[in-house]
């Protein structure tokens, strides 16, 4: 918490913390995963988003304002490279993937690539407010304490009836409201006009905020 504290953009100290807070919680929502019909299908085929988000020619090769081309198009914006995706899939595993089965390492690295994907599915961009607002959106998905535990941090540090705090509620009341997102078709869903994909999984439309970025954010690109 003190390196995350120090460095607000520090994605592997925000994965340790969730790590060493979350409990049984994550494996909770994982049984329940694998007990959905779409959830054991996707156990047994063994699908790996990280494979579709790192490549990038296929993104991009998607119709404009397709879920999938939009994505692509954020991770530019963003200055999100493929090497920063790896080394974040890297530090989700560090020491833990020794104590994972197939099924629970397919389960795990699905978890943690729809993070970027709920990013741009709600509208919630990687200023301080945006992640918070997705972290809530996603605890309302799928509790885990140590990630709620992050949201009850960023809504003291906000404040309840701030803009931000606002912001941060409401991103769980969207993630409530929505359907069941772990299980979807996402490689299919990719394809598809992000206005219907955010309309046909109850998403909503996306926020508009204003933005509090670090100091040491990477700028944007134009």
């Amino acid at each position: 918490m003190r390196a995350l504290r120090e460095n607000p953009d520090d994605t592997a100290a925000a994965i340790r913390v969730i790590g060493a807070l979350s409990g049984n919680s994550s494996r909770r929502q994982m049984r329940r995963f694998h007990g959905s019909e779409r959830g054991a299908r996707i156990l047994r085929e063994g699908r790996d988003l990280f494979d579709v988000l790192t490549d990038q020619e296929r993104l991009e090769a998607m119709a404009p304002g397709s879920l999938g081309r939009t994505i692509v198009e954020w991770f530019k914006r963003e200055n999100i490279s493929t090497v920063g995706l790896v080394q974040a899939s890297e530090a989700a595993r560090d020491g833990k993937e020794r104590n994972l089965d197939e099924g629970e390492q397919v389960y795990f690295s699905r978890l943690l690539n729809l993070h970027d994907v709920f990013h741009v599915l709600a509208g919630y961009d990687r200023d301080l407010r945006g992640e918070a607002a997705v972290l809530a959106f996603t605890v309302a998905q799928n509790y885990n304490r140590g990630v709620a535990y992050l949201v009850w941090n960023a809504l003291r540090t906000e404040g309840w009836t701030s803009p931000g705090g606002k912001l941060i509620r409401d991103g769980y009341r969207r993630g409530r409201r929505a359907g069941p997102l772990m299980e979807q078709d996402w490689e299919a869903l990719f394809e598809l006009p992000i206005d219907e994909v955010r309309a046909e999984l109850g998403v909503g439309a996306p926020p508009v905020y204003e933005q509090l970025r670090s100091a040491g954010a990477p700028a944007l690109s134009a």
